[in-house]
């Protein structure tokens, strides 16, 4: 294997057969050791959350499959945690997009002068670029066409697949009695057909649960135990 990325939470590695793998680690997003979803930089490491994380994935990637939503997952290997996937180009230099059911985190420190916290929200979906630097700047869709990153009928297709898969996930959550407020996924596409790639894991989701925003190994816990 061939390693052609070091992410903050995954390494990507080249297989023989034209896949990738992705091999999960124990880090998570945040700032000043404060689990953050939204966050563009590694706050914590947590003992076990890499394992989590993929068991998460395969968890959804698997109820996605039954309901014939397609993504990039192929296999995953429990004992050394990791994921086999499908080749996919990246929108840019890689594009993060959101889909949120109430106003916290990020959305809520721009526009909380127009919205209270905790307000509802209609699946919105928003992009940003993955650049640490400029601190993953948002995106429009005329932006994104303007740039020459994806067409109107790729950001379409985008904004469907967002909303439909973190439906799924919703609803999946709400079955354990918790309350999916946003998620963070990463598209790519093969041809002109956008796909979901990267994990579906704890540690790019804010959920509650009476009131209170779950750490990441307890959610993990309580969706698969």
């Amino acid at each position: 294997m061939k390693k052609v990325y070091t992410g903050k939470t995954k390494d990507v590695f080249a297989l023989e057969n034209g896949n990738y793998l992705l091999k999960f680690k124990d880090d998570v997003t945040g700032e000043n050791g404060v689990f953050d979803p939204g966050a563009n930089t590694v706050g914590l490491s947590i003992d076990g959350i890499g394992l989590a994380n993929l068991r998460m994935s395969i968890l959804f990637f698997d109820e996605l499959k039954r309901r014939g939503i397609k993504t990039h997952y192929v296999s995953a290997d429990l004992e050394n945690a990791t994921m086999e996937v499908l080749p996919a180009r990246v929108f840019g230099n890689g594009l993060e997009v959101i889909c949120r059911y109430r106003a916290v985190g990020s959305f809520l420190r721009r526009y909380g002068a127009y919205i209270e916290e905790g307000a509802k929200l209609p699946a919105y979906v928003e992009c940003t670029f993955k650049d640490d630097a400029l601190g993953d700047p948002l995106v429009t869709a005329e932006g994104l066409e303007v740039l020459g990153v994806m067409s109107a009928d790729m950001f379409k297709q985008l904004k469907e697949q967002t909303q439909l898969i973190a439906g799924v996930v919703y609803e999946l959550l709400e079955k354990k009695g918790l309350e999916l407020y946003d998620i963070k996924f990463e598209f790519g596409y093969v041809g002109d057909e956008v796909i979901l790639i990267d994990e579906i894991a704890s540690g790019n989701m804010r959920v509650y649960k009476d009131g209170e925003v779950l750490d990441p190994t307890v959610l993990s816990k309580l969706m698969l135990d």
